[in-house]
């Protein structure tokens, strides 16, 4: 069974050359896979599902019109992506950790943002962000509210990753080998720090691998799972 995984897509209306790509994506590859896992990230941001736009919904039925099963995570720009969504595009939401099976072996797949421990600010704005009376509160707004205070967020965001070192925004070694330990899994799948790449590791004395996801810039990435094993791609963005 081929499976496909992709994150950190960034979609957004000013960025038409990566959603062009996806499209062509979900035609090509996607259409010829068993499954398709969106790992967070699939919007720059999403103010909600009542939040209807144009581009909004050329998403919702470019995602609609493929017959591949769709499995989506919550990252951390699109964390409110709800049920609305999910039933228009016939996919299904994903909690974050989530364990499947490829060839019988136990996969982990996660964003990766939780694993980013070192950057305490990050893990501190991700605890309210993601707290269940925020989220309500956010959504009770307008969506101009909610447009200015995503707006003010992601500014910040943008201010602090300036001012913290690479390394501290990385994932944390203990906390990625605690995951795997605690989900019983010698692969791990993630995205969020866009860092494509495929990592080797040792989880008591049994080799293990941690595979990095890309963002799509002037790349698109993509992971492919095959009874060969797993291929993560790059290709080329017009």
């Amino acid at each position: 069974m081929s499976k496909l995984f992709i994150s950190d897509l960034h979609l957004a209306e000013n960025r038409p050359e990566i959603c062009a790509a996806f499209y062509q994506f979900l035609n090509n590859e996607a259409q010829k896979a068993d499954e398709l896992y969106i790992l967070g990230d699939f919007f720059e941001i999403w103010l909600g599902d009542d939040h209807q736009t144009t581009f909004n919904q050329e998403v919702i039925n470019a995602l609609a019109d493929l017959e591949t099963p769709i499995f989506i995570m919550h990252g951390n720009r699109d964390f409110l992506l709800g049920g609305s969504f999910c039933e228009q595009t016939s996919s299904t939401l994903l909690v974050d950790p989530t364990v499947i099976d490829i060839n019988g072996e136990p996969i982990l797949l996660m964003h990766g943002d939780s694993l980013c421990t070192q950057d305490k600010q990050y893990m501190l704005a991700r605890q309210q962000l993601r707290d269940e009376n925020f989220q309500r509160d956010f959504l009770s707004k307008t969506i101009a509210e909610r447009q200015v205070i995503a707006d003010s967020i992601r500014d910040e965001s943008k201010e602090l990753t300036r001012e913290t070192a690479d390394n501290i925004m990385d994932v944390t070694p203990t906390e990625v080998e605690m995951a795997m330990t605690a989900h019983h899994s010698r692969t791990l799948i993630h995205g969020h720090t866009h860092r494509p790449g495929v990592h080797d590791l040792t989880l008591d004395t049994v080799p293990a691998q941690r595979i990095v996801l890309g963002d799509w810039d002037r790349q698109g990435w993509f992971l492919e799972s095959s009874r060969k094993g797993l291929n993560l791609v790059s290709f080329e963005i017009a």
